[in-house]
C-alpha cells in the first residue's frame, strides 16, 4: 500500500512537472501566433500601399525600397512561421509520448482492478466477511480488519476513479494532438504559398535593382539630396526645441536655453513617462516603420549612409496621429518641405509628430493617451501617407523603437 502511494505521488509530481512544461509552450505558441497575425498585418498593408500607388509615377528608387520592405516582413513571417512548426513538433512528439505512457498506465490500473474485482467476488458474501471479523482473536485485531476492509473498499473506489480520469484525459491528449497536427499542417501550407510569393517578389526586386546599377551614381546623388532635405527638417525641429524651452525658462525666470526647468509637477509627468518605456502606444492607429533612427546604410544603394532623427512611419491614406502620452502641446508649426509638426512636451520629454496636413490641437492644449493630434499628410508624388515620428529629452534624440511597445 505504501508503495502505491508514493507511485500516486510521484505521478502527481510528474504531472505536475509536464503542466508547467505545457503551459510555458502554450505562452510561447501564444507569442508566436501574435507575432505572425502583426507580419501578416504589417504584409497586407505594405501591399495596399504598393496598390494605391501603382497608377502613380514613382521612381524605381521608391519601389525597390517597398519591396525592400516587403521581402523583409516575408522573411520574417516565413522565421515566425517556421518556430510555430517546430514547437508544434516539439508538442506533436511530446503529447505522442505522454499518451503511450498513459496507455500502460491506464492497462496496468485495468489489471489491477481485474484483480481486486476477483478478489473482492470470492469473498464478497456478508458471512465471509462476519467471519472475518469473529475469527478475530481480539477486539484491537477485530478493529484492525474493519479498518482493514474500508481501506479495501476506498482503495477500490479510488482505482475506479483513477482509471476514469486516466482515460478522459487519454482522450482529451488525443483530440489535442489531432489539432496540433492538422494546425501544423495549415502552417506548411501557409509557408509554401509564403515562400512563392518571396521568390516572386525577389525576382521583382533583382530586375529593378539592374536598372539602378546601371545608373547608381544618378540614384546615388537623388539619396544624397533627399538626405540634405531631411538634415534640414532635421534642424528647423531642433531650432523648434531650442526656442520652446528658451520661451518656457524665460516664463519661470530662466535663461537655460537647452534643457527645460521643471516645476514639480513637470517632474512626476517625466517620472510617469519614463515608467511607461518601451510600452508607449504606436503613433497612428496601422502603420509600417520604413525608416529607423539612426545612421544606417541605405536599403537599397548600400555604398550610401542615411541617418534619421527619429522613424518614418507609413499608414493609411487619412491616418492620424495620435499623442503617445499625457502632456501639453508646446509648439504647432509649419516646416518648410515637411508639412506641419507638434510638439507635445511631457516633462523634460518631447514628442513630435511631423508631416502632418491637417492639425487638431493648439499650443497650450493638454492631451491625452491616444487623443488625436492632426492627419498625416500623402504625398502626392510617391503616394505614401508617412508620418515623421521623434523623441527627445531635452535636446538629446532618443530612439523610439526603445520607448514604443513593439515597435
Amino acid at each position: 500500500m505504501k508503495f502505491k502511494k508514493f507511485s500516486r505521488l510521484l505521478f502527481c509530481f510528474i504531472f505536475l512537472l509536464l503542466s508547467a512544461g505545457n503551459l510555458s509552450a502554450q505562452t510561447t505558441r501564444e507569442s508566436l501566433e501574435k507575432k505572425r497575425v502583426e507580419l501578416r498585418n504589417e504584409i497586407r498593408r505594405i501591399n495596399e500601399l504598393r496598390s494605391s500607388n501603382k497608377q502613380k509615377e514613382r521612381s524605381v528608387l521608391s519601389q525597390v525600397e517597398d519591396l525592400d520592405q516587403q521581402i523583409r516582413s516575408t522573411e520574417n513571417l516565413i522565421k515566425v512561421t517556421n518556430q510555430q512548426a517546430n514547437l508544434l513538433t516539439n508538442q506533436i512528439s511530446a503529447n505522442t509520448n505522454k499518451i503511450s505512457r498513459l496507455r500502460e498506465e491506464l492497462e496496468q490500473l485495468k489489471e489491477d482492478y481485474a484483480r481486486m474485482i476477483e478478489k473482492s467476488y470470492k469473498s464478497k458474501s456478508s458471512q465471509s466477511r462476519i467471519m472475518f471479523l469473529l475469527s478475530s482473536e481480539n477486539f484491537l485485531q477485530a478493529y484492525k480488519r474493519l479498518q482493514y476492509m474500508k481501506q479495501y473498499t476506498n482503495y477500490r473506489k479510488q482505482q475506479g476513479d483513477e482509471i476514469k480520469l486516466r482515460t478522459e484525459e487519454l482522450q482529451e491528449l488525443n483530440a489535442d494532438l489531432a489539432d496540433q497536427k492538422e494546425a501544423k499542417d495549415a502552417l506548411i501550407a501557409e509557408n509554401r504559398q509564403t515562400r512563392t510569393q518571396l521568390e516572386k517578389n525577389k525576382k521583382a526586386q533583382q530586375d529593378l535593382m539592374q536598372n539602378i546599377r546601371s545608373k547608381e551614381g544618378e540614384f546615388a546623388a537623388q539619396i544624397r539630396q533627399k538626405q540634405q532635405e531631411i538634415n534640414k527638417i532635421d534642424a528647423q525641429i531642433e531650432k523648434m526645441i531650442r526656442e520652446s524651452i528658451a520661451k518656457s525658462n524665460e516664463e519661470s525666470g530662466s535663461t537655460e536655453r537647452n534643457v527645460y526647468e521643471l516645476t514639480p509637477a513637470a517632474k512626476a509627468l517625466a517620472a510617469d513617462f519614463v515608467k511607461n518605456k518601451g510600452r508607449l502606444p504606436w503613433p497612428v492607429r496601422s502603420g509600417v516603420v520604413t525608416s529607423r533612427f539612426g545612421r544606417q546604410p541605405h536599403p537599397v544603394v548600400k555604398s550610401i549612409s542615411i541617418n534619421n532623427n527619429g522613424v518614418n512611419i507609413d499608414t493609411d491614406s487619412g491616418g492620424k496621429a495620435r499623442a503617445v502620452f499625457n502632456g501639453t502641446v508646446s509648439e504647432v508649426q509649419v516646416l518648410k518641405g515637411a508639412n506641419k509638426a507638434v510638439m507635445v512636451r511631457h516633462g523634460d520629454y518631447i514628442t513630435i509628430y511631423d508631416n502632418l496636413e491637417k492639425v487638431y490641437v493648439k499650443r497650450g492644449d493638454v492631451v491625452n493617451t491616444g487623443q488625436e493630434l492632426g492627419a498625416v499628410a500623402t504625398s502626392r508624388t510617391s503616394g505614401k501617407t508617412t508620418l515623421h515620428f521623434l523623441i527627445y529629452k531635452n535636446m538629446q534624440k532618443m530612439d523610439p523603437a526603445d520607448w514604443i511597445l513593439e515597435m
